[in-house]
């Protein structure tokens, strides 16, 4: 399961499906699982009527031209507009959890692209406490997923989120802090150790300062920009001197250290959306065209996803489903009904397995791929998905069966049902025969097999739903289960 080797081929050219390389439902699959949380059943033919490169288009577009989530009543509260705000938060905080998680099965690529970014430029609740600053902070995630790096890079980092976890309101002309000019360079843009000195750190850092208009109570309001507490002196930053603020510093690092940005961005890009291991030339590829559109991220994501290298086979089934991809997938590709109430677990259960949305582990974020799977983790996957499974099983019955049938086309052969089931949960499928043999024996389960051999049996058999649900446990469990 543990893919250590980069074996893809093919360039950054798009994509043109032929006898050897088909445009299929694997494919259609592969690319929604990677730019969304899957594609239910229903939607794979009306994709496979378009081409790849059109697809792509739409689903970009689709993305760029969502509108953002309806405003909370909270979204500007302080702590003064709270009857009990311990209580209400956790309340408000659960129910935009929730909503977000709805959104990333609803709205795929954007939120996709929401998630990406929270565990690029991380935050996490525990620092600053108010709902007010989550919504801003998760509603500038989904304002720049699709749009211009260097805008989003100088929005972040005057977030009150963002302020509050990196010190950044600590950073005063008579007290520099450096974290935040620290991160800004190290994981935000440069990567680390690239292209930039500690003297570098500390005179950004004084760049940086004035954002310390933290007052109360009441608390959760606007942090403003205090021209007192700027530090108005000179500071050297990448060889360039001058009384720099916050602006001309952001435009220095862009102007200065373009190849570098983009190369780290890029690498992030590709490792989370096609491969762990990175193929440098198609990395340089993504760069340029980062590059030459003046670090706007829409044309890197088209480039990327129209590309042949991308389809190529050796991409699909390599990375690692983070908690959330692995809960999502499942429920988005059964097509079953979900609810606000099955959304709150699956928070608490990614959170128990690791990824606790709103407060990654640190400000590195999740290390993700491999880092989700130990021997604990790997029995606690298992076991979550058997708990949604197992509510699947009592509360959607005729759902999962019906599944089946359109899968399989209503067959009578329990391995081409077990078969069809298999592929089109596994990206990829099994790698061998006996794997599917396996499988079918677990189908079959307690059904006496002359009832097959004289074709009697059928999906609408009384033990069919639970010949699925059991087919499903064994499935959770193989490796190749793990990857999307």
């Amino acid at each position: 399961m543990m893919i250590t080797e980069n074996c893809a081929t093919g360039t950054l050219e798009p994509f043109v499906p032929n006898a050897d390389k088909p445009w299929n439902k694997a494919r259609v699959q592969h690319l929604f699982r990677r730019m969304g949380h899957g594609i239910a059943p229903e939607d794979i033919e009306g994709a496979l009527q378009q081409d790849p490169e059109t697809l792509v288009d739409n689903l970009i577009n689709e993305a760029l031209n969502l509108p953002l989530p309806d405003e909370p009543e909270w979204a500007n509260w302080s702590t003064a507009d709270y009857d009990d705000f311990n209580t209400q938060r956790f309340e408000q905080v659960i129910g935009w959890l929730t909503e977000w998680l709805n959104g990333m099965l609803q709205f795929g690529f954007r939120e996709k692209l929401a998630l990406f970014w929270h565990n690029h430029f991380v935050t996490s609740f525990n620092s600053y406490q108010c709902p007010s600053y989550m919504y801003q902070y998760t509603t500038l995630l989904r304002q720049h997923a699709l749009g211009n790096f260097k805008d989003f890079t100088v929005e972040m980092g005057k977030t009150p989120a963002m302020l509050l976890y990196l010190n950044g309101v600590q950073n005063t002309r008579f007290e520099s802090n450096e974290n935040y000019a620290r991160e800004l360079f190290e994981l935000f843009t440069l990567g680390l150790d690239n292209g930039y000195t500690q003297t570098d750190i500390a005179e950004a850092s004084r760049a940086l300062t004035g954002w310390n208009g933290l007052n109360g109570p009441p608390y959760c309001t606007p942090i403003n920009f205090v021209p007192f507490l700027f530090d108005n002196t000179d500071k050297t930053v990448f060889g360039q001197t001058g009384n720099w603020g916050y602006d001309e510093l952001h435009d220095i690092l862009f102007e200065q250290r373009p190849d570098e940005i983009a190369q780290h961005i890029c690498t992030k890009i590709y490792r989370t959306f096609v491969h762990p291991e990175v193929d440098e030339g198609i990395v340089a590829g993504l760069a340029q065209t980062f590059k030459d559109h003046n670090f706007e991220l829409a044309p890197v994501f088209r480039q990327l996803f129209k590309s042949e290298h991308f389809f190529d086979e050796y991409v699909i089934g390599t990375i690692i489903k983070s908690p959330v991809e692995l809960f999502l997938n499942i429920i988005r590709e059964s097509r079953v009904p979900i609810d606000g109430e099955v959304l709150q677990i699956i928070g608490y259960l990614a959170n128990d397995l690791g990824q606790q949305i709103l407060s990654p582990v640190d400000v590195k974020g999740w290390p993700g791929n491999r880092d989700w799977i130990d021997t604990n983790t790997m029995t606690e996957r298992w076991l979550s998905l058997d708990f949604i499974v197992g509510r699947y099983y009592f509360d959607y019955k005729p759902e999962l069966v019906q599944l089946a049938k359109d899968l399989s086309g209503n067959s009578i052969d329990p391995y081409e049902v077990t078969a069809s089931i298999i592929d089109h949960f596994i990206s990829g499928g099994l790698s061998n025969p006996e794997a599917y043999d396996r499988a079918t024996t677990v189908f079959k389960w307690e059904v006496p097999q002359n009832y097959f051999d004289a074709g009697e049996w059928n999906l609408d058999w009384d033990t069919a739903d639970e010949q699925i649900a059991i087919l499903l446990r064994h499935l959770f469990r193989l490796p190749e289960f793990q990857l999307a």
